[in-house]
């Protein structure tokens, strides 16, 4: 995969990601604002005042996740984000994350 076509897949995991999450901010699910500057994608938890972080890696061609629970890699692999370590799926990940956070159950699908 080249460089552009991991940015692209990269912007596109991203928008998803916010997406989802403004879907939940709307049903009330979740009380989080997103905010994004370039590649990084930040995930506040109004109630709390915790972070999700998610920002994408050109060089490596990874997306990286920090968040409370610790910090995360994942590459494509097949048309999925795969973390490394354990072969978690990121947007099941992040589901657990986000539910962890923000105090109530949560599936974020891409």
């Amino acid at each position: 995969m080249g460089e552009s076509e991991f940015l692209a897949q990269a912007e596109a995991a991203l928008d998803a990601i916010e997406a989802a999450l403004d879907r939940l901010n709307d049903e009330d699910v979740v009380d989080v604002e997103c905010s994004r500057s370039g590649n990084v994608l930040e995930i506040e938890f109004l109630d709390n005042g915790s972070k999700i972080i998610v920002n994408s890696q050109a060089a490596m061609k990874e997306l990286w996740v920090a968040s409370r629970s610790g910090g995360y890699h994942y590459k494509q692999v097949d048309g999925r984000w795969i973390n490394g370590r354990d072969n978690t799926e990121l947007y099941a990940s992040l589901s657990e994350m986000v539910s962890a956070q923000g105090g109530a159950p949560v599936v974020l699908t891409p």
